[in-house]
C-alpha cells in the first residue's frame, strides 16, 4: 500500500486556506492580550478561535463557543488609537450572541461602549469585568455560525498535523 500525498512537502499551504495560528499582524500588546483571553475563556468554559472571517468579510479577532453553543465575539483593543480608528465592532453584533472588547489593564475602560462586555488582560490571563448583554442569533445563523467554527478549528487542526496539504477555503455562510 502507499500513499497519495495532495502536494509535495516542499509546496507551502494556500493563502486562502485555514493559515497560520499567528499571522503576526497584531502588535506585540494585542498578542499578549490575545492569550489571556483565551485563557479567560477557557476558565469559563468556552473554547476560542483567533482570526475568524465572518461572511460580511469582517474578522474577528477571538470567537469563542460555550459547551451551550453561545457564541462569543472578543474584539482586542492595544491602545486608544487602535479603538478610535477601528470602528467597525458593531459590525460583529449580528454574528454573535455576545460582544466583549479585551483589554490591557492600562487602557482607559471609561471609553468603551456601555451595552458591550469588558475583559482585562494580559499574556498570563484575565478577568471578566463586565458580562455583555446577550441578543441571540437567529437559528439558521447560529447553525452556520457554528459549522464554520468546527470546520475552521478541524482545518487548523489539520494543518499544525501537515502544514504542506492543501486544505479547500472554508466557505462563507
Amino acid at each position: 500500500m502507499s500513499l497519495v500525498r495532495s502536494n509535495p512537502p516542499d509546496v507551502p499551504p494556500p493563502p486562502d486556506g485555514p493559515g497560520p495560528l499567528v499571522d503576526n499582524r497584531q502588535s506585540d500588546k494585542a498578542a499578549e492580550i490575545c492569550r489571556g483571553v483565551m485563557r479567560v475563556l477557557a476558565q469559563h468554559g468556552l473554547t476560542g478561535l483567533i482570526e475568524v472571517t465572518l461572511a460580511n468579510g469582517r474578522r474577528a479577532d477571538v470567537m469563542a463557543l460555550s459547551d451551550k453553543g453561545s457564541l462569543w465575539i472578543i474584539e482586542i483593543k492595544s491602545s486608544v488609537a487602535d479603538f478610535q480608528v477601528d470602528q467597525k465592532w458593531p459590525e460583529y453584533r449580528d454574528y454573535c450572541d455576545a460582544l466583549f472588547f479585551a483589554v490591557a489593564t492600562d487602557f482607559p475602560q471609561e471609553i468603551l461602549p456601555e451595552d458591550t462586555g469588558l475583559i482585562v488582560a494580559d499574556r498570563f490571563g484575565g478577568e471578566i469585568l463586565r458580562q455583555a448583554p446577550e441578543h441571540r442569533l437567529a437559528p439558521a445563523r447560529r447553525k452556520a455560525l457554528t459549522l464554520h467554527y468546527a470546520r475552521l478549528a478541524a482545518a487548523r487542526l489539520s494543518s499544525a498535523f501537515d502544514p504542506h496539504a492543501r486544505f479547500e477555503p472554508l466557505p462563507r455562510e
